[in-house]
């Protein structure tokens, strides 16, 4: 039996002394992560455009000194960068919303055990309990 966002916000794990998840609850992380995933897309989709531009414009820069061919360069690889996090992100919600849909949002994909509705009240793609993601980050 796989739960859905309709049935089976009661469903999802809470740490113990936090209240169930309500339908609004959930509805609103859904929405927020949908938001935001819409407007990383678009994102992307506007700083890929930008990179393909500044590509083709670096024909045009061949007469350009060094210090405007380095500018340029590095003005490329940071706009590669901000799209590369913005891909992630983008992962991170739909795995979010994915795992809504599946049921199985709340539980720590390391030990197991809840994650914590206010924790994904606050950070809705946390995929790991508080204890688990330290110890990650202490690695």
């Amino acid at each position: 039996m796989t739960a859905t966002a309709h049935s089976g916000a009661a469903a999802l794990p809470v740490r113990q002394g936090e209240k169930r998840w309500t339908e609004a609850e959930l509805a609103e992380v859904r929405d927020e992560l949908a938001s935001e995933a819409a407007a990383l897309r678009a994102e992307i989709d506007r700083a890929e455009s930008d990179i393909a531009t500044r590509l083709g414009d670096a024909v045009g820069d061949a007469g350009d000194d060094q210090a405007d061919v380095g500018a340029k360069t590095f003005e490329r690889e940071h706009e590669l960068a901000l799209t590369h996090n913005a891909r992630e992100l983008l992962a991170q919600n739909e795995r979010a919303l994915a795992r809504i849909d599946a049921g199985t949002y709340g539980t720590c994909e390391s030990c197991g055990e809840p994650i914590g509705k206010a924790r994904l009240q606050a950070f809705p793609r946390a995929t790991l309990c508080v204890k688990c993601k330290q110890r990650e980050e202490r690695r």
